[in-house]
């Protein structure tokens, strides 16, 4: 006995998880879901879905840095790159608006008079381009293994407070007729840092050292032979206040790194602040202001 043939239809193709309109035959070598192109993620073995490489990528320790900070996958160092792009647009500003420069240089009077700001934009500002360019080039040099070594957020912190520590002892000691500007302060904090660092991993300190003294040599001594002068202040000032925050970082007990780290962090700027006021209140008093 004979029966009715009736035409089949054909199997209708896979389609992305994803993207149900598109039709696709890869699957993920993971969860052997379909996958069409643009969901794609190469992998070791085949190719995986977005999902499956999320979880993955959440499922992996985060890269630290010695000191309890974090490291990016791809370890560039955002902060030091992202600081020389600031200082290069600030002295494109500086030459494109001649007026820009007297208003942001570290000028005792101008503090005392509230112009805090002053403390910190005089350190993105340099009096010609060589200036300029040593301090950059020192930054790209230092900076990156520090950011490495440190993590960003601290790297951060200590150029923030190296540049501050600098123009502080500025304002404590500087002639009040002053005109001072420049990363210097930042770059001394940053070798001192270097050296402690370095010292705390058991690296060889011996060419940081020299290039501290032969750059404190050059601080006191340039200004006796030529007319230019150089802001010894903060050239100390960077330098002493780079190499304090870096012990801490460094030196700081696993257990309450972060604890310390941050308090001691706080700390120095309530320090700052505090001599701030009482340089601003001496400045005031001297001029009859109060």
């Amino acid at each position: 006995m004979s029966y009715p043939q009736y035409p089949q239809s054909p199997a209708q193709a896979p389609s992305c998880y994803r993207h149900p309109d598109r039709q696709t035959y890869v699957q993920c070598t993971r969860c052997g879901r379909f996958i069409c192109p643009e969901c794609m993620r190469s992998a070791a073995v085949g190719h995986q879905c977005p999902d499956c490489v999320g979880e993955a990528n959440r499922a992996t320790p985060q890269a630290r840095a010695p000191f309890g900070g974090r490291l990016s996958d791809s370890h560039k160092p955002v902060v030091t790159y992202a600081l020389i792009a600031v200082n290069v647009v600030m002295f494109l500003l500086q030459l494109a608006a001649p007026g820009l420069e007297p208003e942001l240089v570290l000028w005792s009077p101008g503090v005392a008079d509230g112009e805090w700001y002053r403390l910190v934009t005089s350190a993105f500002l340099h009096y010609g381009a060589m200036h300029l360019l040593f301090n950059m080039w020192a930054l790209y040099v230092v900076g990156p293994p520090l950011e490495m070594w440190l993590g960003r957020l601290r790297f951060g912190a200590l150029y923030a407070l190296s540049a501050l520590g600098g123009s502080v002892l500025v304002y404590l000691l500087s002639p009040l007729n002053a005109g001072t500007a420049g990363a210097s302060g930042a770059v001394f904090g940053l070798f001192g840092a270097m050296f402690v660092v370095a010292r705390r991993l058991n690296l060889d300190i011996r060419g940081i050292a020299a290039i501290i003294i032969l750059n404190l040599v050059f601080t006191f001594v340039f200004p006796l032979i030529s007319s230019q002068g150089i802001s010894w202040q903060g050239h100390v000032g960077g330098l002493v206040t780079g190499a304090a925050i870096a012990g801490v970082y460094a030196y700081a007990p696993a257990a309450r790194r972060n604890l310390v780290q941050g308090g001691v962090t706080a700390a120095v700027l309530v320090l700052f602040v505090a001599l701030v006021l009482w340089r601003t209140q001496e400045i005031l008093t001297l001029f009859g202001v109060r």
